[in-house]
């Protein structure tokens, strides 16, 4: 095991954890697991195979990420793995570059001639078509010219079209677990040589209720039983009942954690004004005008905008149109084809405006997003970091502004956890909120036991058992990074202390404007 002041290795016995202790600008780290391979700086010291690394070249990948570090070795070296890490920290690459090497270099697939059922050697599941789009694009810019043939099934979508994909030849299938489901159902698809399983989100899958789909696509259809596939479990966080499922599905599996599990990175600014219902448009105007007034626009100024509901993200939207503000919106209700041409709008910055539902809140990579704003905040803490974590993505620093009212107040003590624990500013009123019994939340799919448990390998928490229990979390390993380079804009209120009585002639009678240097 090689040892440097970026990877403190503990060796009390095999199965010890591996802790990183770093500087504020690098992760924390720690991994657990028998025979543990040693992280890799560069990916020059990693042999991926000529044409991936171009591809990686091409990409201009410079530097694995602190989840790419780690987990691609392990990966390499054939291990099972569960990963937790923060969103925006490169998983995608961190699952994709070993599978598309060991399909470069294992035996070839099976050539079923006159067969409309196709054999893919590897399966990447997620949850929403529109993580699953996105992790099709990257792994067709990975597998560029190294007949590793990728394709990409989900629902809400005609699935002739899918199909004829599927029928011009497929080493990696990407879908959902309702759109596989039903291929399988078809035996348009045979998982009976799969090689490589991962799941993304997985955390998410389960709170979309997809359980019963993925134990049916892993357990009981033709898929190679644990032990003889590799199985890689990627999200960021994992509960009792992921932890459970990693029992099921992964094989003496090396557990890896980077950053705070649950937490939300530091490199994004986080500010919480009190905003009243009523208040909530004129302030987003202000918040905007602020934005604009900075120089920064178009791709360079993406901003991010959640609501609670369908209708109120058309409303919103057109509300900003009318003021000047260009924008469009992402919701369930929305087809597929206008789904993805609202994110390539986004991502152009010819809309630089999103208003979007929690949908969107889940994997979606798109670069450049500078602030998000909680219009309305959600329920449960943990989709609060998934949405935030849109930004500051990549090494990138970003902001999030959070428009709190008397609506949130079960949100109060989490979130003001939450942001201690990024070492971020608190306004006093916060922390003085009164706070709703259901602490974190009453969120509609609040998992009990806690939907941060998960900081450390629960393998070695006597107190885990498969029928349930195991709440808490354990975090002991984690180094909170401080500070942040770059610069930031953000609007504060007066005086105001909402504290007490709120009513909307407490609206922001000041907007000061700070650039943190």
């Amino acid at each position: 095991m090689r040892t440097s002041w970026a990877d403190a290795v503990a060796t009390a016995d095999s199965s010890a954890a591996a802790t990183s202790a770093s500087p504020s600008n690098i992760a924390a780290v720690s991994t657990s697991g028998e025979t543990v391979p040693p992280p890799v700086n560069t990916f020059a010291e990693i042999d991926l195979g000529d044409a991936l690394n171009e591809n990686i070249r091409r990409c201009k990948y410079v530097k694995p990420t602190p989840v790419q570090r780690h987990a691609i070795p392990i990966s390499l070296g054939g291990r099972d793995l569960m990963a937790c890490a923060q969103t925006g920290s490169g998983k995608t690459a961190a699952f994709c570059f070993p599978i598309i090497s060991g399909i470069m270099r294992g035996p070839p697939g099976p050539r079923q001639r006159g067969s409309r059922t196709v054999y893919p050697l590897a399966l990447i599941l997620s949850p929403t078509r529109e993580l699953s789009c996105q992790i099709h694009e990257e792994a067709r810019k990975f597998a560029y010219q190294t007949g590793v043939r990728v394709v990409v099934a989900y629902g809400g979508a005609p699935i002739n079209q899918q199909l004829r994909d599927l029928e011009r030849g497929v080493e990696i299938l990407v879908a959902t677990p309702g759109r596989l489901v039903d291929l399988l159902e078809r035996a348009r698809v045979s998982l009976q040589h799969i090689r490589y399983l991962a799941l993304d989100e997985a955390d998410r899958m389960l709170d979309m209720g997809f359980e019963p789909q993925i134990r049916r696509i892993v357990e009981q259809m033709d898929m190679p039983p644990r032990g003889q596939r590799q199985t890689m479990l990627f999200s960021a966080t994992f509960p009792k009942e992921i932890q459970r499922l990693a029992s099921d599905f992964l094989n003496n599996y090396i557990f890896l954690a980077v950053g705070r599990v649950g937490s939300s990175t530091d490199l994004i600014v986080q500010r919480v004004e009190f905003v009243p219902e009523s208040d909530k448009r004129s302030y987003l105007m202000d918040l905007l005008h602020a934005q604009r007034d900075t120089g920064v626009h178009g791709k360079q100024a993406l901003t991010l905008v959640f609501v609670e509901t369908k209708r109120g993200a058309d409303s919103l939207e057109h509300w900003l149109c009318m003021n000047g503000f260009p924008a469009t919106t992402i919701h369930g209700d929305r087809t597929q084809q206008e789904r993805e041409h609202a994110l390539r709008s986004f991502k152009s910055g010819t809309t630089p405006i999103l208003v979007a539902t929690d949908v969107a809140a889940r994997g979606l990579d798109i670069p450049h997003v500078a602030h998000v704003i909680n219009f309305d905040l959600p329920n449960d803490i943990d989709d609060y970091v998934h949405r935030i974590g849109r930004t500051g993505r990549a090494g990138k620093t970003g902001r999030a502004t959070a428009f709190f009212n008397e609506s949130n107040s079960s949100l109060a003590r989490a979130l003001t956890e939450l942001m201690q624990e990024s070492n971020q500013e608190v306004p006093d009123w916060l922390t003085r909120f009164p706070t709703a019994r259901s602490y974190g939340g009453s969120g509609r799919h609040r998992r009990s036991g806690g939907a941060r448990f998960g900081g450390r390998d629960f393998r070695r928490d006597s107190t885990f058992s498969r029928g349930g229990g195991g709440s808490g979390y354990g975090g002991g390993s984690y180094g909170a990074s401080s500070g942040y380079g770059g610069g930031s804009v953000h609007i504060q209120r007066g005086a105001q202390e909402p504290m007490g009585n709120f009513n909307a002639s407490e609206k922001m009678t000041k907007i000061k404007f700070e650039i943190q240097r």
